[in-house]
């Protein structure tokens, strides 16, 4: 049994794109990418995990990166069994899902058959403490929120953030329909238990890594076009998208994502 939910493994595909999605999502999110052809042909495998607290893995509680680092792990190599012996991995994350990803490449010392990571608009990290207290507090008090309020109305106000800001209100509106089905409860451990304040500051780690690692992000999205610039990796800016590219232009995604696997 896989630790995390997982949605449509390939019975061939080389390399096999295994993708995280961001907090109050699910695998389920990728769907207009990986139905997105010719951008993401066939020869491209592509698997979708659901995150703890999210989606069908929604049950499954975290402490921590350490605990959700293990569990990934454990789901890597359920994933790796059912492929053939020779398939390389790319990790694809998107917000949570790539700080998640950056975490556990970071602190695992065998990634065996993985040989690239994408980063979609997620943050390596906060380096002083100020930063990190307040980044703390304010995701303290938004699980707090998820917590004791009705969901429909924290979400309402969850996309009114400057990151969110490119979504024209039809698009913010369907989020709230979309998202509304998350446990507040589940959301909120998931808020505290993976805070960016809780994270290392990993860039420099990242950057001696034995694998390629890209960054994704959106020309509209101006705090992670900054942050992609700021940390000299490798990066693809994509037009006419903010944070959530994958979901506002999934068919460029899916071009980007084809061209740097390719390119490697």
């Amino acid at each position: 049994m896989l630790s995390f939910a997982v949605h449509s493994i390939p019975k061939k595909g080389k390399p096999a794109l295994v993708f995280l999605h961001g907090l109050l999502g699910s695998g389920r999110d990728w769907q207009a990418v990986l139905n997105s052809q010719p951008n993401l042909p066939d020869n491209i495998g592509t698997v979708s995990i659901d995150l703890p607290c999210h989606g069908e893995s929604r049950e499954i509680p975290v402490s921590g990166f350490e605990q959700t680092r293990s569990a990934l792990k454990k789901t890597l190599q359920a994933i790796q069994n059912r492929l053939p012996a020779d398939t390389s991995l790319w990790l694809v994350g998107y917000s949570l899902g790539g700080r998640i990803a950056m975490d556990y490449v970071c602190h695992t010392p065998s990634l065996g058959n993985l040989c690239g990571l994408v980063i979609e608009n997620s943050h390596y990290g906060l380096q002083s403490e100020a930063e990190r207290q307040i980044r703390r507090a304010n995701d303290h008090l938004w699980a707090e929120r998820f917590e004791t309020q009705p969901i429909r109305t924290v979400l309402t106000d969850w996309y009114c953030q400057p990151v969110f800001s490119s979504l024209k209100p039809e698009q913010k509106q369907r989020l709230v329909e979309k998202r509304s089905d998350n446990l507040g409860k589940a959301v909120a451990l998931m808020l505290r238990a993976t805070s960016l304040a809780e994270q290392p500051y990993l860039l420099d780690k990242i950057k001696t890594l034995p694998i390629q690692v890209h960054y994704l992000c959106g020309e509209d999205d101006t705090k992670f076009l900054h942050l992609a610039a700021q940390s000299g990796l490798p990066r693809r800016v994509i037009a006419g998208a903010g944070h959530n590219v994958h979901v506002e232009q999934p068919e460029k995604f899916a071009l980007a994502l084809t061209q740097l696997i390719h390119a490697s």
